[in-house]
């Protein structure tokens, strides 16, 4: 049995920074099996989180500019971790950040150019996994269902709080998967507003209350309406969401408080409305299983027959990272991983783009 000895990549919506999860994977029989090894995150600088947070303002020049200047940041950023922990990699799988997501109009751009990570980083480098579902009719979102369903069977829920909440579950043998919508994107808008980067465990947003005027806004946006395949971005979260919070009085407690109620809420009715029995498992993991209150108030909306799982520490943070390095693992044997179920593209692809150091 071979193990692929692969580094990923990842950086969220959330913009807290990147996160690089060095890990081994073996196939034996059909059935994978992981080992995350090393783990890393970085935190964005004040400057760098603005560059990233701003870049879908930015003109042609100037994005691609920061897409070759972040794509050099992180081959040193791998290069560091490379030579610290003194591991061999067989490629660098990495997301990039996202910083324009329009599949309706045919198009997705996840920044870091694979050419310059692979120069300053010395290593073969895969990236790039969203575009060609794009090209092939499909959403190029969510990718991590691949990893949801070969890594953690035992789960009939996969649900990621990162940036964006979403959701992965099979239906009949096929892995569905979707953008419920909000969770830490919000969350970090309010608190930024008060210099502070998050609210640690919801402490904030356990003591404010419910603005029912904001909540009745936020449950009404049109995007819980439409159907699935369907997937956000950034764009979305400026030109509906940011208008809601901005023009709500309130205090900040009470800003928070109301939008994790919000966010519980879509996602109570998604599980709910997808439950075949009692018992079933939901594993959560994304920054926010670490914000004890919306964990709290989700478990409560959604009731005792369903169970909420939230495991160890390096699993809430580093799966995204994990599985960018599995769908690394998975394109360097071409196999499939990118389901087309989840995303609506016309077929199954076997999604990322190889780079050699030069």
């Amino acid at each position: 049995m071979k193990t692929h000895k692969i580094l990923g990549l990842m950086s969220g919506t959330s913009l807290d920074g990147l996160d690089l999860a060095y890990c081994h994977f073996t196939e034996g029989k059909g059935v994978w099996t992981f080992d995350i090894v090393n783990t890393k995150s970085i935190p964005y600088a004040t400057k760098q989180q603005t560059e990233l947070k701003d870049a879908i303002h930015l003109s042609v020049e100037d994005l691609f500019q920061l897409h070759n200047s972040y794509g050099t940041w992180l081959g040193e950023q791998v290069l560091s971790f490379i030579e610290k922990n003194q591991v061999a990699v067989d490629y660098v799988a990495s997301h990039g950040h996202t910083t324009h997501h329009r599949p309706e109009l045919g198009f997705t751009v996840q920044i870091g150019s694979g050419q310059h990570l692979a120069n300053a980083a010395k290593q073969h480098v895969i990236c790039d996994f969203r575009t060609n579902d794009i090209a092939l009719g499909g959403q190029g979102a969510p990718l991590v269902p691949i990893g949801d369903q070969l890594l953690f069977k035992e789960y009939d829920f996969c649900l990621n709080l990162g940036g964006i909440s979403n959701i992965s579950f099979d239906v009949k043998g096929k892995r569905i998967a979707y953008d419920i919508g909000l969770a830490n994107m919000i969350l970090n808008y309010i608190t930024r507003k008060i210099n502070l980067a998050y609210d640690k465990g919801g402490v904030l947003a356990r003591s404010g209350n419910i603005n029912p005027e904001m909540l009745r806004k936020l449950n009404g946006l049109n995007y819980y309406l439409l159907p699935h395949p369907k997937s956000i971005g950034y764009e979305w979260f400026l030109e509906q969401v940011v208008p809601i919070v901005d023009s709500t009085e309130a205090t900040t407690e009470d800003l928070l408080h109301t939008s994790i109620h919000h966010i519980c809420e879509k996602i109570t009715q998604q599980i709910q409305q997808n439950t075949i029995t009692s018992g079933q498992k939901v594993l959560v993991t994304g920054g926010g299983a670490l914000n004890t209150f919306l964990v709290d108030t989700l478990t409560d909306k959604i009731g005792s027959e369903i169970r909420i799982v939230v495991p160890e520490k390096k699993l809430i943070n580093f799966k995204e990272a994990m599985v960018f390095a599995f769908m690394g693992a998975l394109r360097a044997e071409k196999k499939v991983n990118v389901f087309s179920s989840v995303t609506g593209a016309t077929r199954n692809s076997s999604s990322g783009v190889l780079y050699l150091p030069g």
